[in-house]
């Protein structure tokens, strides 16, 4: 069974500002992913570096780099599940944590519990020793910029998710060589979000879903939107129904689009390494590894290829 792991960087209007460093950034992911795989790790502890990685690179809006709220504050929310199991971790709302995505595998691993919000989550981390952080941190200078000029301009968010100020998600999923399947996303959510809102990106079946008999997905996009139709679970819903990744990824989309005039994009890999990065908004930063090398794109279509540095 060879393993593969894909990311993404978020599916949205990407400027030509930030496009290289986006696929700058989640080859980068992709590739500290798959030297976790490389090693014997398992899907789990992949998806969370690749994450991490990706929360670290003030490029993305998750961890550092994460968009600012109404009140100018980070709330930042991520998932993990391990397809193996069904166990699943999640943290919503939750401030001063530069790796939500790690903190989302202690509620899955140190509690009885799948999501934990807002004070309880930092509590949480507070308990397991979690360091923080100061918010001004995870907060780029170009975010304050940009929260200050959109400050009383949120109506833009629904015209496709292609404002460029509507930012979004980051994820991964991977397939270790025991045939384990994982997925983990994160995301700071939408500049100028109501305190205390909650996207697709920590909820299950919809910012994600692993499970070894079907695959795992990540998605991104206008959380709202992915939500009503349970993206994540979707597209596994076709997957099951015998269609390939790429067709249920796009069948799935394409509802979102009909019935609540949503886009979005989604990174799936299936348990026997198959894997598809689909999106119907303007770009998506993404990238893969597998054992014929590193691939990535950023505009529909797009499909590049480099060999693996050993």
């Amino acid at each position: 069974m060879s393993a593969v792991i894909v990311v993404h960087g978020g599916a949205w209007a990407i400027p030509n500002s930030l496009a290289k460093a986006s696929v700058d950034g989640v080859k980068v992911a992709a590739c500290e992913g798959f030297s976790v795989l490389r090693r014997g790790g398992s899907a789990l502890d992949a998806v969370e570096a690749a994450v991490r990685a990706l929360e670290d690179n003030t490029v993305f809006d998750a961890g550092h780099g994460a968009v600012l709220n109404a009140d100018g504050e980070v709330e930042l929310d991520a998932i993990i599940m391990d397809g193996r199991t069904l166990a699943s971790g999640a943290v919503s709302s939750v401030k001063n944590i530069a790796n939500p995505v790690s903190l989302a595998r202690a509620v899955m691993e140190k509690t009885a519990h799948v999501m934990l919000t807002s004070r309880g989550a930092n509590l949480f981390a507070e308990s397991i020793g979690m360091a923080t952080v100061p918010t001004d941190t995870l907060v780029t200078e170009n975010e304050m910029k940009e929260w200050r000029k959109n400050k009383n301009y949120v109506a833009g968010v629904m015209e496709d998710f292609n404002c460029q100020w509507a930012h979004d998600t980051v994820g991964a999923v991977a397939v270790d060589s025991a045939g384990n399947v994982a997925c983990a996303t994160s995301t700071g959510g939408i500049r100028n979000k109501m305190v205390g809102r909650v996207g697709d990106s920590p909820i299950i079946g919809s910012g994600g879903y692993a499970d070894n008999f079907v695959g795992a997905v990540s998605c991104t996009g206008h959380g709202e939107s992915i939500l009503k139709v349970t993206l994540a679970r979707l597209i596994l819903s076709h997957v099951e129904q015998g269609k390939s990744l790429a067709d249920s990824s796009q069948l799935s989309l394409k509802y979102m689009g009909d019935r609540v005039l949503g886009a979005g994009g989604a990174i799936v890999v299936s348990p026997s390494g198959q894997w598809a990065a689909t999106f119907t908004t303007e770009r998506m930063a993404w990238a893969a590894v597998d054992h014929d090398g590193l691939w990535y794109g950023l505009e529909p279509n797009e499909r590049r290829k480099e060999q693996l540095s050993q």
